[in-house]
Protein backbone atom coordinates (compact mmCIF):
# COMPACT_ATOMS: atom_id res chain seq x y z
CA UNK A 1 0.00 0.00 0.00
CA UNK A 2 2.88 2.32 1.04
CA UNK A 3 4.06 1.36 -2.79
CA UNK A 4 0.92 2.36 -4.33
CA UNK A 5 0.45 5.69 -2.15
CA UNK A 6 3.73 6.51 -3.69
CA UNK A 7 2.92 5.84 -7.17
CA UNK A 8 -0.53 8.23 -7.01
CA UNK A 9 1.58 10.93 -5.18
CA UNK A 10 4.42 10.96 -7.92
CA UNK A 11 2.25 11.41 -10.50
CA UNK A 12 0.14 14.19 -8.65
CA UNK A 13 3.10 16.11 -8.55
CA UNK A 14 4.51 15.48 -12.32
CA UNK A 15 0.65 16.99 -13.61
CA UNK A 16 1.01 19.70 -11.04
CA UNK A 17 4.37 20.88 -12.74
CA UNK A 18 3.32 20.09 -16.25
CA UNK A 19 4.53 16.90 -16.75
CA UNK A 20 3.36 14.19 -19.07
CA UNK A 21 -0.55 13.17 -18.88
CA UNK A 22 -2.11 10.82 -17.55
CA UNK A 23 -2.86 8.66 -19.99
CA UNK A 24 1.40 9.08 -20.78
CA UNK A 25 1.83 7.37 -17.69
CA UNK A 26 -0.54 4.75 -17.70
CA UNK A 27 1.96 3.51 -20.98
CA UNK A 28 4.75 3.89 -19.09
CA UNK A 29 4.76 1.80 -16.08
CA UNK A 30 7.14 2.60 -13.17
CA UNK A 31 8.94 -0.63 -13.20
CA UNK A 32 12.83 -0.65 -13.35
CA UNK A 33 14.19 -3.31 -16.16
CA UNK A 34 16.21 -6.69 -15.09
CA UNK A 35 19.68 -6.18 -15.16
CA UNK A 36 21.05 -8.03 -18.40
CA UNK A 37 22.68 -11.80 -17.56
CA UNK A 38 25.87 -11.67 -18.41
CA UNK A 39 26.50 -14.10 -21.14
CA UNK A 40 27.66 -17.55 -20.72
CA UNK A 41 30.97 -19.17 -21.83
CA UNK A 42 32.00 -22.74 -23.37
CA UNK A 43 34.41 -25.21 -21.70
CA UNK A 44 36.12 -27.91 -24.59
CA UNK A 45 38.50 -30.02 -24.44
CA UNK A 46 40.27 -33.46 -26.27
CA UNK A 47 40.31 -37.17 -24.41
CA UNK A 48 43.94 -38.46 -25.42
CA UNK A 49 45.62 -41.35 -24.19
CA UNK A 50 49.64 -41.08 -24.03
CA UNK A 51 49.95 -42.20 -27.28
CA UNK A 52 48.03 -39.44 -28.36
CA UNK A 53 45.18 -41.66 -29.88
CA UNK A 54 41.51 -40.20 -28.97
CA UNK A 55 39.62 -42.27 -26.25
CA UNK A 56 36.11 -42.20 -27.11
CA UNK A 57 33.19 -42.77 -24.25
CA UNK A 58 35.27 -40.84 -21.70
CA UNK A 59 33.08 -39.71 -18.73
CA UNK A 60 33.79 -36.23 -18.48
CA UNK A 61 31.76 -34.30 -15.07
CA UNK A 62 31.75 -30.64 -14.85
CA UNK A 63 31.73 -29.34 -11.27
CA UNK A 64 31.74 -26.11 -9.22
CA UNK A 65 30.27 -24.33 -6.27
CA UNK A 66 27.62 -22.72 -8.89
CA UNK A 67 26.04 -25.50 -10.39
CA UNK A 68 22.96 -27.04 -8.52
CA UNK A 69 24.30 -30.83 -9.82
CA UNK A 70 27.21 -31.74 -12.03
CA UNK A 71 26.93 -31.94 -15.58
CA UNK A 72 28.18 -34.80 -17.21
CA UNK A 73 28.73 -35.45 -20.88
CA UNK A 74 30.95 -38.69 -22.80
CA UNK A 75 33.48 -37.90 -25.04
CA UNK A 76 32.63 -38.22 -28.56
CA UNK A 77 34.55 -40.61 -31.04
CA UNK A 78 37.60 -38.04 -31.49
CA UNK A 79 37.52 -38.14 -27.99
CA UNK A 80 35.99 -34.18 -28.14
CA UNK A 81 34.02 -32.75 -25.75
CA UNK A 82 32.09 -29.33 -24.82
CA UNK A 83 30.20 -27.77 -22.07
CA UNK A 84 27.79 -24.97 -23.17
CA UNK A 85 25.95 -22.38 -21.18
CA UNK A 86 28.68 -22.22 -18.45
CA UNK A 87 27.66 -19.53 -15.67
CA UNK A 88 31.03 -16.92 -16.38
CA UNK A 89 32.62 -15.30 -13.23
CA UNK A 90 32.81 -18.58 -11.05
CA UNK A 91 35.24 -20.91 -10.52
CA UNK A 92 34.45 -24.45 -11.78
CA UNK A 93 36.72 -27.98 -13.23
CA UNK A 94 36.78 -30.71 -15.22
CA UNK A 95 37.21 -34.59 -14.05
CA UNK A 96 37.72 -37.20 -16.65
CA UNK A 97 37.38 -41.08 -16.05
CA UNK A 98 37.31 -43.74 -18.57
CA UNK A 99 37.61 -47.69 -18.39
CA UNK A 100 40.93 -48.31 -18.34
CA UNK A 101 42.52 -45.48 -17.29
CA UNK A 102 43.47 -43.05 -14.46
CA UNK A 103 41.02 -40.14 -13.70
CA UNK A 104 42.14 -36.82 -14.34
CA UNK A 105 41.00 -33.56 -12.70
CA UNK A 106 41.36 -29.81 -14.28
CA UNK A 107 42.67 -26.69 -12.12
CA UNK A 108 39.73 -24.61 -11.44
CA UNK A 109 38.80 -22.14 -14.84
CA UNK A 110 36.90 -18.91 -14.41
CA UNK A 111 35.21 -18.12 -17.56
CA UNK A 112 34.56 -13.98 -18.70
CA UNK A 113 31.21 -13.58 -20.10
CA UNK A 114 31.46 -15.19 -23.75
CA UNK A 115 34.70 -16.92 -23.34
CA UNK A 116 35.24 -19.85 -25.11
CA UNK A 117 38.06 -22.05 -23.34
CA UNK A 118 39.68 -25.26 -24.70
CA UNK A 119 41.64 -27.28 -21.85
CA UNK A 120 44.59 -28.58 -22.24
CA UNK A 121 44.16 -32.32 -20.88
CA UNK A 122 46.57 -34.14 -20.01
CA UNK A 123 47.07 -37.37 -21.59
CA UNK A 124 45.29 -40.18 -19.83
CA UNK A 125 47.48 -43.03 -18.31
CA UNK A 126 47.09 -46.32 -17.98
CA UNK A 127 45.18 -47.52 -14.43
CA UNK A 128 47.94 -49.07 -12.09
CA UNK A 129 44.85 -51.38 -11.25
CA UNK A 130 45.01 -52.40 -15.08
CA UNK A 131 48.82 -52.74 -15.25
CA UNK A 132 48.98 -55.04 -11.86
CA UNK A 133 46.54 -57.63 -12.94
CA UNK A 134 49.19 -59.41 -14.67
CA UNK A 135 51.03 -60.37 -11.11
CA UNK A 136 51.19 -64.20 -11.02
CA UNK A 137 52.35 -64.86 -14.66
CA UNK A 138 56.31 -64.73 -14.69
CA UNK A 139 58.35 -62.55 -17.07
CA UNK A 140 58.59 -65.41 -19.25
CA UNK A 141 54.55 -65.99 -19.84
CA UNK A 142 54.09 -62.25 -20.25
CA UNK A 143 57.04 -61.74 -23.35
CA UNK A 144 55.83 -64.35 -24.64
CA UNK A 145 52.07 -63.37 -24.91
CA UNK A 146 53.42 -60.08 -26.37
CA UNK A 147 55.64 -61.61 -28.80
CA UNK A 148 52.73 -63.28 -30.29
CA UNK A 149 51.00 -59.42 -30.84
CA UNK A 150 54.32 -58.56 -32.06
CA UNK A 151 54.41 -60.95 -34.39
CA UNK A 152 50.99 -60.13 -36.49
CA UNK A 153 52.17 -56.47 -36.81
CA UNK A 154 52.31 -55.61 -40.30
CA UNK A 155 52.11 -52.13 -41.95
CA UNK A 156 49.01 -52.04 -44.42
CA UNK A 157 48.90 -55.87 -42.85
CA UNK A 158 51.30 -57.43 -45.38
CA UNK A 159 54.67 -56.01 -44.54
CA UNK A 160 55.96 -57.52 -41.16
CA UNK A 161 56.64 -55.07 -38.45
CA UNK A 162 57.69 -57.60 -35.81
CA UNK A 163 60.79 -55.78 -34.31
CA UNK A 164 58.56 -52.68 -33.02
CA UNK A 165 57.34 -52.72 -29.08
CA UNK A 166 54.63 -50.58 -28.82
CA UNK A 167 54.74 -51.18 -25.00
CA UNK A 168 56.95 -48.84 -23.26
CA UNK A 169 56.80 -51.90 -20.01
CA UNK A 170 57.35 -54.61 -22.71
CA UNK A 171 59.03 -57.60 -20.63
CA UNK A 172 62.38 -58.44 -21.76
CA UNK A 173 62.63 -61.48 -24.41
CA UNK A 174 64.15 -64.68 -23.52
CA UNK A 175 66.89 -66.36 -25.85
CA UNK A 176 64.22 -68.63 -27.64
CA UNK A 177 61.95 -65.40 -28.30
CA UNK A 178 65.14 -63.74 -29.15
CA UNK A 179 65.75 -66.60 -31.90
CA UNK A 180 61.99 -66.72 -32.62
CA UNK A 181 61.73 -63.46 -33.85
CA UNK A 182 64.67 -63.88 -36.07
CA UNK A 183 63.32 -66.70 -37.65
CA UNK A 184 59.97 -65.40 -38.33
CA UNK A 185 61.19 -62.10 -40.18
CA UNK A 186 63.90 -63.71 -41.71
CA UNK A 187 61.34 -67.00 -43.01
CA UNK A 188 58.48 -64.94 -43.75
CA UNK A 189 57.02 -64.88 -47.58
CA UNK A 190 57.11 -60.86 -47.49
CA UNK A 191 60.69 -61.24 -46.76
CA UNK A 192 61.29 -63.43 -49.62
CA UNK A 193 59.38 -60.83 -51.99
CA UNK A 194 61.55 -57.78 -50.75
CA UNK A 195 64.89 -60.06 -51.54
CA UNK A 196 63.60 -59.86 -54.79
CA UNK A 197 62.99 -56.17 -55.55
CA UNK A 198 66.01 -55.43 -53.77
CA UNK A 199 68.22 -58.67 -56.32
CA UNK A 200 66.07 -56.68 -59.15
CA UNK A 201 67.71 -53.57 -58.33
CA UNK A 202 71.04 -54.31 -58.28
CA UNK A 203 70.13 -56.31 -61.29
CA UNK A 204 69.40 -53.12 -62.93
CA UNK A 205 72.12 -51.55 -61.39
CA UNK A 206 74.93 -53.93 -62.42
CA UNK A 207 75.98 -54.00 -58.77
CA UNK A 208 77.49 -56.06 -57.65
CA UNK A 209 79.31 -57.35 -60.61
CA UNK A 210 77.98 -60.61 -60.96
CA UNK A 211 77.14 -61.78 -64.61
CA UNK A 212 74.09 -60.80 -66.38
CA UNK A 213 71.09 -62.74 -66.91
CA UNK A 214 69.03 -65.08 -64.74
CA UNK A 215 72.51 -66.49 -63.47
CA UNK A 216 73.51 -63.20 -61.79
CA UNK A 217 69.68 -62.23 -60.38
CA UNK A 218 69.80 -65.80 -58.77
CA UNK A 219 73.37 -64.88 -57.67
CA UNK A 220 72.55 -61.01 -56.76
CA UNK A 221 68.78 -62.69 -54.96
CA UNK A 222 71.50 -64.48 -52.72
CA UNK A 223 73.99 -61.43 -51.65
CA UNK A 224 71.01 -59.75 -50.38
CA UNK A 225 69.25 -62.39 -48.66
CA UNK A 226 72.66 -63.73 -46.94
CA UNK A 227 73.09 -59.47 -45.74
CA UNK A 228 69.76 -59.59 -44.03
CA UNK A 229 69.98 -62.81 -42.75
CA UNK A 230 73.26 -62.72 -41.14
CA UNK A 231 72.51 -59.25 -39.95
CA UNK A 232 69.49 -60.14 -38.56
CA UNK A 233 70.53 -63.20 -36.60
CA UNK A 234 73.79 -61.90 -34.74
CA UNK A 235 72.49 -58.55 -34.20
CA UNK A 236 69.03 -60.21 -33.58
CA UNK A 237 69.12 -63.07 -32.24
CA UNK A 238 73.04 -64.15 -31.36
CA UNK A 239 74.72 -60.95 -29.70
CA UNK A 240 71.60 -60.15 -27.80
CA UNK A 241 71.46 -63.47 -26.53
CA UNK A 242 74.88 -63.59 -25.19
CA UNK A 243 74.75 -59.55 -23.92
CA UNK A 244 71.52 -59.81 -22.55
CA UNK A 245 70.29 -56.69 -24.66
CA UNK A 246 66.80 -56.24 -26.60
CA UNK A 247 66.86 -56.24 -30.29
CA UNK A 248 63.53 -54.06 -30.52
CA UNK A 249 62.83 -50.54 -31.55
CA UNK A 250 60.34 -49.02 -28.33
CA UNK A 251 58.08 -46.35 -29.73
CA UNK A 252 58.25 -43.65 -27.74
CA UNK A 253 55.06 -41.73 -28.59
CA UNK A 254 55.42 -39.04 -26.12
CA UNK A 255 57.23 -35.77 -25.64
CA UNK A 256 58.32 -32.94 -28.53
CA UNK A 257 59.21 -34.09 -32.20
CA UNK A 258 62.74 -33.29 -31.44
CA UNK A 259 62.71 -35.88 -29.03
CA UNK A 260 61.44 -38.22 -30.60
CA UNK A 261 63.94 -37.64 -33.38
CA UNK A 262 66.68 -38.01 -31.06
CA UNK A 263 65.25 -41.06 -29.69
CA UNK A 264 64.79 -42.61 -33.21
CA UNK A 265 68.12 -41.93 -34.40
CA UNK A 266 70.15 -42.44 -31.28
CA UNK A 267 68.80 -46.22 -31.25
CA UNK A 268 71.17 -47.92 -33.34
CA UNK A 269 73.56 -47.16 -31.10
CA UNK A 270 71.83 -46.73 -27.58
CA UNK A 271 69.65 -49.95 -26.38
CA UNK A 272 67.35 -51.42 -23.29
CA UNK A 273 68.90 -54.17 -21.36
CA UNK A 274 67.38 -57.69 -20.37
CA UNK A 275 67.77 -55.52 -16.82
CA UNK A 276 65.23 -52.87 -18.30
CA UNK A 277 68.69 -50.14 -18.55
CA UNK A 278 69.64 -48.12 -21.20
CA UNK A 279 73.28 -49.51 -22.90
CA UNK A 280 75.31 -48.96 -25.71
CA UNK A 281 73.65 -51.26 -28.40
CA UNK A 282 76.75 -53.51 -28.82
CA UNK A 283 74.32 -56.01 -30.68
CA UNK A 284 73.21 -53.82 -33.22
CA UNK A 285 76.31 -52.76 -34.43
CA UNK A 286 78.42 -55.56 -33.99
CA UNK A 287 75.31 -57.37 -35.85
CA UNK A 288 76.13 -54.66 -38.75
CA UNK A 289 79.53 -55.13 -38.51
CA UNK A 290 79.94 -58.93 -38.66
CA UNK A 291 77.24 -58.72 -41.46
CA UNK A 292 79.14 -56.50 -43.69
CA UNK A 293 82.08 -58.32 -42.58
CA UNK A 294 80.71 -61.77 -43.84
CA UNK A 295 79.78 -59.88 -47.33
CA UNK A 296 83.38 -59.75 -48.41
CA UNK A 297 83.32 -63.95 -48.69
CA UNK A 298 80.31 -63.99 -51.42
CA UNK A 299 80.36 -61.05 -53.29
CA UNK A 300 82.50 -60.60 -56.34
CA UNK A 301 86.19 -60.79 -55.98
CA UNK A 302 86.14 -57.04 -57.69
CA UNK A 303 83.76 -55.75 -55.45
CA UNK A 304 85.52 -57.13 -52.26
CA UNK A 305 87.71 -54.95 -49.71
CA UNK A 306 87.82 -52.58 -47.01
CA UNK A 307 85.33 -50.73 -49.51
CA UNK A 308 82.51 -53.18 -49.39
CA UNK A 309 82.85 -53.33 -45.75
CA UNK A 310 82.42 -49.96 -44.59
CA UNK A 311 79.45 -49.16 -47.10
CA UNK A 312 77.67 -52.25 -46.39
CA UNK A 313 78.00 -50.98 -42.92
CA UNK A 314 76.94 -47.33 -43.01
CA UNK A 315 74.17 -48.36 -45.55
CA UNK A 316 72.72 -50.61 -42.87
CA UNK A 317 73.45 -48.16 -39.84
CA UNK A 318 71.76 -45.25 -41.73
CA UNK A 319 68.76 -47.68 -43.06
CA UNK A 320 68.17 -48.72 -39.40
CA UNK A 321 68.24 -44.69 -38.47
CA UNK A 322 66.15 -44.26 -41.19
CA UNK A 323 63.43 -47.12 -40.43
CA UNK A 324 63.42 -45.53 -36.67
CA UNK A 325 62.18 -42.32 -37.73
CA UNK A 326 59.35 -43.73 -39.79
CA UNK A 327 58.40 -46.06 -36.90
CA UNK A 328 58.14 -42.99 -34.84
CA UNK A 329 56.14 -40.45 -37.21
CA UNK A 330 54.29 -42.86 -39.89
CA UNK A 331 54.17 -46.63 -39.24
CA UNK A 332 52.36 -46.70 -35.83
CA UNK A 333 49.13 -45.34 -37.73
CA UNK A 334 48.89 -47.77 -40.74
CA UNK A 335 50.68 -50.87 -38.81
CA UNK A 336 47.83 -53.57 -37.40
CA UNK A 337 47.26 -54.89 -34.10
CA UNK A 338 49.76 -51.66 -32.66
CA UNK A 339 46.59 -49.75 -31.65
CA UNK A 340 45.26 -52.86 -29.24
CA UNK A 341 48.66 -54.10 -27.93
CA UNK A 342 48.38 -51.74 -24.41
CA UNK A 343 45.04 -53.24 -23.83
CA UNK A 344 46.32 -56.80 -24.32
CA UNK A 345 48.89 -57.00 -23.02
CA UNK A 346 47.33 -55.87 -20.00
CA UNK A 347 44.65 -58.45 -20.09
Amino acid sequence: MKWHAFVVLAAALMLSLGGPTASAAQEQPAVLPDAPRPQPGIIAGTVVDVNGDAVPGATVVLQGPSLRSARTIASNSNGFFEFNDVEPGTPSHVNITAQGFASWTSPDVTLNPGQYVILTVSRLRVAKAVTTVTVGYSAEELATEQVKIEEHQRVFGIIPNFYVAYDPNAAPLTTKLKFQLAAKVSFDPVTFFGVGIVAAAGQAGDHPNYPEGWKGYGERYGAAYANGFTDIMIGGAILPSLLHQDPRYFYQGTGTNKSRVLHAVSSPFVCRGDNGQTQPNYSTIGGDLASAALSNTYYPASNRGFGLFITNFLIGTGQRASANLAQEFILRRITSKARSQNNKDSN
